[in-house]
């Protein structure tokens, strides 16, 4: 019997530093390939998948601002860099035979279309990948919280955040080895515990007040990805 995801439409969330692999700044090929590798993966489970990119590995505004930048500023350069993250990503999946279409909240004719709303869920409808760069195209406003709002748009089911560990736990697991990791979290627990940082609070308020689900999982463990969407027990999910 052919496995299918328990899931129509996702939002995937990846970050700056999930584009950066192995290296300490910039993008790494071979791990943008394992990733286009789990996505196809996905993709092939018949969910329709639309991924908003970070920037961190690049330039991440925050800091530009801290340095000495106009903060707008920084944080419209954080933005071009979550496009060389979607440029990036948008190859390795062609290269997987995944028809991929490139929308950006900043337009950019000569290399993807702008966000419109419906024609990413027409693309999405038609079995295309749709990645999305540049944040929502205003500064100030993190990706984490752009990827809460895009699904919310796209009527998606959940926002599937990749991340470095296998889950939600209830301290930093690193510098904790005692942290008790949650299956299921719910919403109020996200937002009010410091110490759980899996989105920012705003991007966790926005999902909570809609009653999205957030499923966060390890993007560096085979087929995680694959696992959570056919309702497996991986990862975490907030609800």
């Amino acid at each position: 019997m052919k496995k299918k995801s328990k899931y129509k439409r996702i939002l995937l969330k990846l970050s700056g530093e999930a584009m950066r692999g192995k290296r300490e700044y910039g993008i790494d090929p071979e791990f943008i390939n394992y990733l286009a590798g789990e996505i196809a993966s996905a993709h092939k489970l018949g969910v329709q998948i639309a991924i908003v990119t970070g920037g961190g590995n690049i330039f991440r505004g925050v800091a530009g601002s801290k340095a000495g930048l106009d903060e707008a500023t920084a944080h419209y350069m954080g933005m071009l860099a979550t496009i060389f993250n979607a440029m990036a990503l948008q190859d390795a999946l062609e290269k997987k035979k995944i028809i991929v279409r490139m929308q950006t909240a900043i337009e950019m004719k000569q290399i993807a279309e702008t966000f419109i709303r419906k024609k990413a869920i027409r693309h999405m409808e038609k079995g295309r990948v749709v990645v999305l760069g540049g944040g929502t195209g205003m500064p100030f406003i993190t990706t984490d919280t752009t990827a809460a709002m895009r699904a919310l748009e796209l009527g998606c089911d959940a926002v599937f955040k990749a991340t470095k560990v296998d889950g939600v736990y209830s301290d930093d697991p690193v510098k904790n080895p005692k942290a008790k990791k949650y299956n299921t979290l719910p919403f109020s627990e996200a937002f009010k515990n410091d110490k759980i940082k899996v989105m920012d609070k705003a991007a966790v308020e926005l999902c909570m007040r809609n009653d999205l689900k957030i499923v966060v999982f390890n993007t560096y463990k085979k087929s995680a990805l694959q696992r959570a969407l056919m309702g497996e027990k991986e990862g975490t999910v907030i609800k």
